[in-house]
């Protein structure tokens, strides 16, 4: 008789039984930073969650407890997520009055929330605000305003200093901080000098379950083409090696890449979910060669059994162990990248062991880690303010 999978652990959440929660997210679009904030409301599903601006799919999804304001409404729709001046007016002035817990998701200006002396805020921080700090340089050649790229470059100029100045003070607001992985707790100490707790986010790893091995040939890649992600040295690297790369996805480098691609190089822009299971199952190796935060993608190519070749930098160096779940390149560079696909033995790594590294990666772990650190500010803060009543003198 095949053995029954034991069921999972039931979270422990006494900590927060009288507790009135409230969540509060950057913008509600789509992407990891929403797969957190959904954990978070699976959690808490009577958390109101609190955000500049929502699709009307998020609100579906988070059971209509999305909350937003004047933004919400701005005419411009498609520039909102750019103008980070309505967020850093909008995110100050929420009321928060009469909740004991505040989470905020940010990677951008939602962690400048001020709450109540009484209210303990977390943060959960998915990267120091990229286009102040690690990534001004690249936002800077692509501020991702088409025709309005030359006025964005100019204000972001003039702006960037003092911009910076009022992040690093935000920064400062949150009781405890959060990092999705060891790369961002680096940066967070590294930009606003503040120590945080390494939580990896939620990974969706049972939908690229491989239920049967696939014969697997050449080399694949996915996700948005915006540059800093690096496809063209992955596209590079193949046309100096000579080997076959699946390029999935679209984006504004997309052309770029195209024109540069040798022969072996395919793109596919239209993939369903089920014609992304199989690329990725069938392919030798994903390749990674940005510089990422974390990099869900990446671990959704080890949840298929497929080993991870990635540059030996950023949220990677959490999941690619060389040799086990894939290999890193030294320098960040095409033929630095081309000597690894060169020397890469696909039948070396066992499928099955890549697909159990994805695990720790899962939904059920995240918010089973979470709750610990939450449970654990909650009883230090407990414990501070039990310490800090004055004695009675009878």
């Amino acid at each position: 008789m095949k053995k029954r999978p034991a069921p999972p652990k039931k979270l422990n959440m006494s900590a927060f039984k009288d507790m009135k929660v409230a969540i509060v997210h950057d913008w509600l679009l789509g992407g990891g930073g929403e797969r957190v904030v959904e954990e978070l409301h699976k959690m808490f599903p009577d958390a109101p969650i609190y955000t500049s601006y929502s699709t009307k799919e998020w609100r579906n999804r988070l059971d209509g407890k999305v909350k937003t304001g004047v933004l919400q409404y701005w005419p411009f729709s498609k520039l909102r997520k750019f103008l980070p001046l309505l967020r850093i007016w909008w995110f100050p002035r929420l009321n928060l009055e009469g909740y004991d817990l505040v989470i905020s998701s940010s990677g951008a200006e939602a962690k400048a929330i001020t709450v109540p002396e009484s209210t303990l805020h977390v943060n959960y921080c998915h990267a120091p605000t990229h286009y102040y700090w690690s990534r001004y340089d690249a936002y800077m050649e692509h501020p991702g305003f088409g025709p309005l790229d030359p006025l964005a470059r100019h204000g972001l100029r003039i702006l960037a200093s003092p911009l910076r100045k009022w992040d690093y003070k935000a920064a400062q607001k949150p009781h405890y901080m959060i990092a999705n992985s060891t790369h961002t707790k680096n940066d967070i100490k590294n930009y606003y000098n503040r120590k945080s707790d390494v939580v990896f986010p939620p990974v969706q790893v049972e939908r690229f379950a491989l239920e049967k091995p696939l014969p697997r040939y050449g080399f694949v890649i996915a996700g948005r083409q915006t540059p800093y992600k690096r496809f063209d040295l992955a596209i590079e690297a193949c046309n100096l090696a000579r080997v076959p790369l699946k390029v999935i996805g679209k984006g504004p480098d997309h052309e770029r890449l195209i024109q540069m691609a040798g022969p072996t190089i395919r793109f596919l822009t239209n993939v369903s979910d089920k014609e992304l299971l199989y690329h990725f199952q069938s392919a030798n190796a994903f390749l990674f060669p940005g510089i990422d935060d974390f990099g869900i993608v990446a671990v959704e190519a080890l949840a298929s059994g497929t080993p991870v070749i990635a540059y030996k930098k950023g949220g990677a160096l959490d999941y690619v162990t060389p040799g086990i779940t894939g290999e890193f390149f030294e320098e960040q560079t095409a033929e630095s990248l081309a000597e690894v696909l060169a020397a890469f033995d696909p039948t070396t790594y066992n499928n099955q062991k890549i697909i159990r590294s994805s695990h720790k990666f899962n939904a059920f772990h995240f918010r089973e880690n979470i709750v610990k650190q939450l449970t654990r500010y909650v009883q230090k803060r407990q414990n501070k303010n039990r310490n800090s009543k004055p004695k009675s003198t009878d």
